[in-house]
């Protein structure tokens, strides 16, 4: 009987409803995709969720954007953490869908504004103005799988701290 290996997302999975109101409050998505030539492009990019779902806001001439609409793959990462205890995330393996209802895209749009930006914020207007120059469009992110890890849910015991430091470390001068 082959056992399977023990991973931070088997261990400590992030699931449900707390992974939707992480992926909700992140503002951070990578996303990589493969180009025509099989290269990967990677970057990160905005993103909203409305009803359990992932939508992300691309401009026309994106190279994302032209991935996306060819169907090719990709794969997503959201993640948080600065060390080993407070490391979480969650990685998304789908497919893109052209989001061409217009309420929604402007549900979207203002969901967008209330994220990252505020009323009277000095580049909020401008944001608008250039998504509707530059062609931009919502795509909803469609997973075929999501794994989630938090390492924030396991137990961290209270003990002292004992480090031996090597000999040539000592007191920083100030």
């Amino acid at each position: 009987m082959a056992v399977s290996p023990i991973t931070a997302s088997k261990l400590m999975p992030l699931r449900g409803d707390k992974r939707w109101a992480y992926l909700t409050r992140a503002k951070t998505i990578r996303f990589a995709t493969a180009n025509e030539d099989g290269s990967i492009y990677l970057s990160p990019l905005w993103h909203v969720v409305d009803d359990k779902k992932i939508y992300i806001p691309v401009d026309a001439a994106s190279r994302h954007g032209a991935n996306f609409e060819a169907g090719r793959a990709l794969s997503a990462l959201v993640d948080s953490g600065d060390e080993y205890a407070t490391v979480h995330g969650v990685r998304i393996i789908g497919s893109m869908r052209k989001v061409d209802d217009p309420a929604l895209v402007e549900k979207l749009q203002g969901l967008v504004f209330e994220k990252y930006f505020y009323v009277g914020h000095p580049y909020g207007e401008s944001y608008l103005e250039f998504g509707e120059v530059a062609g931009r469009t919502f795509y909803e992110l469609v997973p075929d799988k999501l794994i989630g890890w938090d390492m924030r849910e396991g137990t961290t015991l209270a003990m002292a701290e004992s480090r031996v430091l090597p000999d040539h470390v000592g007191d920083r001068l100030v």
